[in-house]
Formats: C-alpha cells, sequence, structure tokens
C-alpha cells in the first residue's frame, strides 16, 4: 500500500486542526522555546520513531516544523507507520510568523 499524506498551507492551518487533532511540533525542544503553534505537542523528528506509541494511528495527525522539511520527513514516515489521515503544514512556522506580521 502507499502511504501518504497531504500537504496544507500553514496560514489556514485552523481548518485541519480540531479537537481531536494530533498535532505534533518536529523542531527541538530549544526551537519550540522561540514560540510555537497553539495546541501543538513537540515531538522532535529524531524521537519520532521511538515515541510513535505516543500518538493514535487512526486520529488525524498534524505536523509542522521550521520551514515543512522536517515537518514532510515527519508525514512521511507517520503514513508509512500507518496512520490514517496525515497532514503536513508546508511553510513552517516562519511563514505562519510572516503571515501573522502582516
Amino acid at each position: 500500500m502507499m502511504s501518504s499524506y497531504r500537504n496544507h498551507p500553514i496560514n489556514d492551518y485552523a481548518s485541519v486542526v480540531g479537537p481531536d487533532t494530533q498535532f505534533i511540533d518536529v523542531r527541538q525542544p530549544t526551537e519550540v522555546a522561540d514560540g510555537s503553534m497553539p495546541t501543538a505537542s513537540n515531538i522532535p523528528l529524531n524521537q519520532l520513531a521511538d515515541r510513535l506509541a505516543e500518538l493514535d494511528p487512526t486520529q488525524r495527525t498534524v505536523v509542522l516544523c521550521r520551514s515543512g522539511g522536517r515537518s514532510a520527513q515527519a508525514a512521511h514516515f507517520l503514513a508509512g507507520a500507518g496512520f490514517v489521515d496525515v497532514v503536513n503544514l508546508t511553510g513552517g512556522i516562519l511563514e505562519f510568523s510572516e503571515g501573522a506580521q502582516r
């Protein structure tokens, strides 16, 4: 079976993040300390495989990072691990910050 996830622009994150969504920031804790998204949990990309048991593969899982690269890797990994509804927020926190300042 082909693993798949979808890309979604971060500045429209509210349309894919709901009360039952697992919202994961895959940046390092030092990066998250500079600011993250409301309700996002921090699971750094390099810890994701070891911490899969913390997540429910049947729930929507939305991932973000600084610019969209690491979150795309995380989304690919999660989809390959059998997660049914994976969304990568493109543009990352950088693009979100720029959008918030406009």
